[in-house]
């Protein structure tokens, strides 16, 4: 929030942005993270995406319940979130258990963001 809430990539930003994560899902993330979908008793991972929801660039993790009890069958859980401050430069926040995010690194590159996210355990993904 603050004075950074009003801050938007612009169309083509945005479009950028998206494409460099997307890539970044499939060559890094998926493989490590991902590499087979394996049914269980309960929720498992099937896929691992990005979304944009106002100035923030969110990474989730669909998962899947085969439990007829189920309320949903599938549902997304986001683990790591981009916040744009301006042209190259976000904070990155982890998501917690209790849906709170915080943020643990702040005014970093995109290309730095995203080796966080690899290296780092707190974005696991799954």
């Amino acid at each position: 929030v603050g004075g950074r809430a009003g801050n938007k990539p612009s169309p083509a930003e945005k479009a950028a942005i998206t494409a460099t994560c997307g890539t970044f899902i499939a060559d890094v993330l998926k493989p490590r993270f991902l590499p087979s979908i394996r049914p269980r008793e309960f929720n498992y991972p099937i896929a691992i995406h990005g979304k944009w929801h106002a100035n923030k660039y969110r990474f989730l993790t669909r998962y899947r319940s085969d439990d007829p009890r189920s309320d949903v069958p599938e549902f997304d859980a986001p683990f790591a979130r981009l916040d744009y401050i301006s042209r190259d430069l976000f904070d990155l926040s982890w998501h917690r258990h209790t849906g709170e995010w915080v943020c643990l690194f702040e005014r970093v590159s995109l290309a730095e963001a995203l080796h966080l996210i690899e290296s780092e355990s707190y974005f696991e993904p799954c």
